[in-house]
């Protein structure tokens, strides 16, 4: 059944760019019923990956058991039990299935957009290389080059016509928790913490993240969504190494992120004031969202806020699940799905907040977003 839906999806498709050809490219594919915009591009790390990390030499991957315990597809190489957020997010902007990771899209399917995201990577090129190979996000943003380069060819080469349809689409983007993570705090293998004062490492970030986030800007994305860092000090995998007296989390970690994520909004503000023009920048506040769930987690249906519902050692966060571990019972009550990543339920929650409301979006809501 799944394989004749995406057979009509994928007709449909052709049905609608043959019509654009024969019309001098004056119509331009259209999306399916009730999908909000035509396209999808997902750039990031672990917190997004789908599966692009499956095929290279790397301790980042997650396919298998019990990851994708409550996915359909199973082990897909999601760091999670389930879906993740932007699995959420398509659902929310009406795509009638998940957006494939690029390593497995193939001619018209990038039509509908394609998941770059690699677990370990960051905005730094050497981020994650503890881990072993990843794609970085100065390689994320050359895998969309040469996406564009093949959707050029379905628009005949209208130049015009093909920005026309990628300036509708939805763009994400979240990056830099690796860069702390992966790099900054981990100064037995990265000289970085040593290098930088934490405002200078922020900086030196963010400069590099702009021109990465301009450069998709000059492919054609024009409605991006940026995410802050969440609150990396509260992660199973920070408690488990902080014994810290009068705080549960590590507020020394937290302090740091702070300082990366009120840059990146002050750069989504430039980019919105003209900075680049006609674009429509989001900034998603995984920060506060993350402190949010943490603290009042309760009200949520949350009722163990600081363990891994899979992992070894103390708050599940010492060692990352490992295969065919046997994951905990109920994973609707844990925020966190293993060291690093959320559950299911979370991802959703977030999904929805982010989509429908501002509780965590600047200066619009991802809804208001698609929609313009």
């Amino acid at each position: 059944m799944k394989h004749l839906r995406d057979m009509v999806l994928t007709f449909t498709w052709i049905f609608w760019l043959s019509l654009s050809a024969r019309c001098f490219s004056q119509l331009q594919p259209r999306p399916p019923q009730g999908q909000q915009v035509p396209c999808f591009f997902i750039f990031g790390d672990s917190l997004v990956d789908n599966g692009n990390n499956n095929g290279i030499v790397t301790l980042a991957r997650a396919n298998y058991r019990p990851y994708g315990i409550d996915f359909p597809g199973g082990a897909t190489g999601r760091f999670t039990n389930g879906r993740t957020y932007v699995d959420a997010l398509a659902q929310l902007l009406g795509f009638p299935t998940y957006i494939l990771p690029y390593s497995r899209a193939r001619g018209l399917e990038l039509l509908r957009g394609a998941n770059y995201a690699s677990g370990a990577a960051g905005i730094r090129n050497e981020t994650g290389s503890n881990l072993g190979a990843h794609t970085s996000m100065i390689e994320q943003v050359a895998n969309f080059g040469n996406t564009v380069q093949q959707l050029r060819r379905f628009f005949r080469g209208d130049n015009d016509s093909l920005n026309s349809y990628l300036n509708k689409c939805i763009f994400f983007s979240g990056m830099g928790s690796n860069d702390y993570l992966n790099n900054y705090f981990m100064p037995d293998f990265y000289s970085t913490s040593s290098d930088y004062t934490p405002k200078a490492f922020a900086s030196a970030l963010l400069q590099d993240y702009s021109r990465q986030l301009a450069q998709l800007y000059s492919l054609g994305a024009r409605k991006v969504i940026v995410t802050a860092v969440g609150q990396i000090g509260c992660i199973p995998y920070q408690l488990a190494r902080f014994h810290g007296n009068n705080s549960r989390c590590n507020e020394k970690i937290n302090n740091v992120i702070l300082l990366f994520n009120s840059g990146l909004k002050k750069m989504v503000q430039n980019f919105n004031g003209g900075q680049l023009p006609g674009s429509k920048f989001v900034f998603l506040d995984f920060y506060q969202s993350s402190q949010d769930l943490s603290s009042n987690g309760t009200s949520y249906g949350f009722e163990v806020m600081d363990k891994g519902c899979c992992g070894v050692g103390r708050n599940n966060g010492q060692i990352t699940c490992l295969p065919l571990q046997q994951p905990c019972e109920d994973r609707g009550k844990y925020l966190f799905w293993d060291a690093f990543h959320p559950t299911e339920v979370a991802n959703i929650l977030l999904a929805k907040a982010s989509y429908s409301s501002q509780s965590y979006t600047y200066p619009i809501n991802i809804q208001q977003l698609a929609t313009q």
